[in-house]
């Protein structure tokens, strides 16, 4: 399965005391490498985990792979902020969104149903997404 971790997947994966680390655990071990995802969410994530050489060694090792550029992507980024505004949607939130039509063949792993559910790429496609 071709993935774009967000946030809770990178959170849970790395820490095993989170309530979703089997999920995690189990969906990366089935993914094709590398896993796409952003610098936004890779800092969102060493944020919460407190820790950013597990994170970094796996950019290092290929397993993940940062794949926005936010200055290139800054016009589509702009309309999703628009588009969402009465949401106040995350940074993470809209880079994923991006990635997600981006690569159009990948799906969306997160924790975050509520949101991922609301969000729509191409302004009217639902995300396919992962949740535990």
């Amino acid at each position: 399965m071709r993935l774009i971790a967000d946030t809770g997947l990178l959170v849970a994966f790395l820490n095993r005391r989170d309530a979703h680390h089997q999920w995690a655990a189990d969906l990366i071990s089935e993914a094709d490498f590398p896993i796409v995802t952003c610098e936004p969410v890779l800092t969102e994530a060493a944020w919460h985990l407190q820790d950013s050489e597990r994170l970094l060694q796996m950019v290092a090792d290929d397993v993940l792979r940062p794949a926005l550029d936010c200055r290139d992507e800054a016009g589509s980024l702009l309309d999703l902020v628009r588009r969402y505004k009465d949401r106040a949607p995350d940074f993470c939130d809209l880079c994923v969104v991006r990635m997600s039509e981006l690569f159009s063949r990948h799906t969306v792993a997160t924790v975050d149903r509520r949101d991922f559910s609301i969000y729509r790429r191409f302004v009217r496609q639902a995300i396919p997404m992962v949740c535990p």
